[in-house]
């Protein structure tokens, strides 16, 4: 395993045994609003701690771009950012939905190079490392093999606080409910992306998401054999937070499926 990739998984296990502690109390703990729907819980604050911490440890001049306290570390002309999502599923955590996961993902000078998805409910490490593959617990993992629509299951997420293109994905929505196996909404991205290069389902689809929630999720898919683009079939995801993903002949009918419906403002 790759060294940097090592020390993400240490990073990634710390913050799951503070969720898992954290999950014990959830009567007791201090929870935010950020805004309209979306969360924060002093576990995801200690978690990214942990993580922040076992990381600029191992490495001090790497930069930081975590979702609870933005972008940190060194200046920002360092080749290495970690992007991190201390716990992307709050709200599933919050209601005891045993649906979250802990994200991070190292880029290289603005390139995807190292990955780490925990699921501390389950104890599934899913890692990857630009160019050697894709793995769930230390098992090759690759995306699967169906290569009808009709016979895919898609994971989504619902746009929940900033309701601008709601009309849009109902469109896709309304299209792909008739023309798949089944969409799914299990309410992390990161999960979804990670059970997507695992085979567990056949492709993915989002509005609106931020980098920490898609960077390790995306490498992931990319090194199984997927393939991740926006909504305009570029590889601009991590900007624009629209993202694309699937096995590659799933990918291809699930963004022919998705283009009519996407707007001008979409596609950026």
């Amino acid at each position: 395993m790759h060294p940097m990739l090592n020390t993400a998984v240490k990073a990634a296990r710390a913050a799951g045994k503070i969720i898992n502690q954290g999950s014990q109390n959830l009567d007791r703990l201090t929870v935010k609003s950020k805004r309209e729907n979306d969360f924060v819980s002093e576990i995801d604050q200690k978690a990214e701690q942990a993580i922040i911490l076992t990381l600029l440890d191992a490495y001090p001049s790497h930069a930081i771009l975590a979702e609870e306290s933005g972008a940190s570390g060194a200046a920002a002309d360092s080749e290495y950012q970690w992007v991190i999502d201390p716990l992307d599923g709050t709200t599933n955590f919050l209601h005891d939905f045993p649906q979250y996961a802990v994200s991070i993902a190292l880029l290289h000078k603005g390139q995807l190079s190292q990955a780490v998805i925990y699921d501390p409910v389950r104890n599934d490490l899913y890692t990857a490392s630009r160019g050697r593959g894709a793995f769930l617990n230390e098992r090759r993992i690759r995306v699967g093999k169906r290569d009808k629509l009709q016979d895919a299951l898609i994971g989504t997420g619902f746009p929940y606080h900033d309701f601008t293109h709601l009309d849009a994905y109902t469109g896709m929505f309304r299209d792909l409910v008739q023309k798949t196996s089944g969409l799914r909404r299990p309410g992390s991205a990161a999960l979804d992306l990670a059970w997507l290069a695992a085979g567990r389902t056949d492709g993915f689809f989002e509005i609106g998401l931020n980098p920490w929630d898609i960077a390790a999720g995306c490498l992931l898919v990319i090194e199984a054999g997927g393939l991740v683009s926006d909504f305009g079939g570029e590889e601009n995801y991590l900007q624009s937070g629209n993202v694309i993903a699937g096995s590659p002949k799933i990918f291809v009918q699930l963004l022919q499926t998705i283009q009519p419906h996407v707007t001008e403002a979409l596609r950026r």
